[in-house]
């Protein structure tokens, strides 16, 4: 049986995986990875709009993994709308790179939930086979933060490469033209981050589960010894 520091550890690493498995259902379910600021450009142009008048025509778009919406401020005032990525929309971005994104969250949730399993076989007992024991949770700790990291640069290199806001906004846009403004982050895509730091935090909490500290002796120990003990 793990003793009592061990078994704290690894209830604490299992409870951590399962909240990063949950974050990162939520981050794919919520479609708030980005926001941004969006200019109509075409119907500024139309009226050859000056800085003072350029508001009329700035609208907020954003967006998930799957679905989004936008205000479009073209000179007529706001119009919502809302959209969703499949099936398509993905066609007009970089579909590779848009599904590799999700397989790579999915298969983060897959490790995140193997690590949970396996964190709660170390706390109950010490398994006989290295796979299951503390070597086999930090190579599940790590694959899951792999993966996660993998997913957050794909989708990084979507937006700063391929323009993935601007694709968005101009989707199915025969008319109007839109040029981004500004964007940003949003707390979906640090959900994913935070997510990954949590399996570093497991790691950190695996390699301290193997360190041996002394035993510190107690006088009543020190008492008991006898004569017989001296001499030998």
């Amino acid at each position: 049986m793990p003793g009592c520091f061990k078994k704290t550890l690894f209830a604490l690493a299992s409870l951590i995986s399962f909240v990063s498995s949950i974050l990162i259902v939520v981050a794919m379910g919520t479609p708030k990875w980005m926001t941004g600021k969006i200019l109509c450009k075409t119907g500024a142009d139309l009226v050859n709009a000056t800085d003072p008048e350029l508001v009329k025509f700035i609208g907020e778009i954003y967006y998930g993994l799957f679905r989004g919406g936008k205000i479009r401020q073209c000179g007529l005032g706001g119009r919502r709308s809302k959209f969703t990525i499949f099936p398509h929309m993905v066609k007009k971005l970089n579909t590779g790179l848009h599904v590799m994104i999700i397989m790579f969250l999915c298969v983060a949730i897959f490790f995140s939930l193997v690590s949970f399993g396996f964190c709660i076989l170390n706390a109950i007992k010490v398994p006989y086979r290295a796979i299951k024991g503390p070597a086999g949770v930090c190579l599940w700790n790590f694959l899951a933060g792999g993966f996660i990291v993998l997913a957050v640069t794909s989708f990084m290199a979507a937006v700063k490469l391929h323009h993935l806001t601007e694709r968005i906004a101009n989707f199915r846009e025969n008319v109007f033209q839109f040029v981004i403004l500004e964007e940003q982050f949003e707390d979906c895509f640090w959900l994913c981050v935070a997510s990954a730091t949590a399996h570093a935090v497991n790691l950190l909490l695996i390699a301290i589960s193997g360190i041996h500290f002394p035993k510190i002796k107690t006088k009543t120990e020190e008492a008991n010894v006898t004569a017989e003990d001296i001499m030998y």
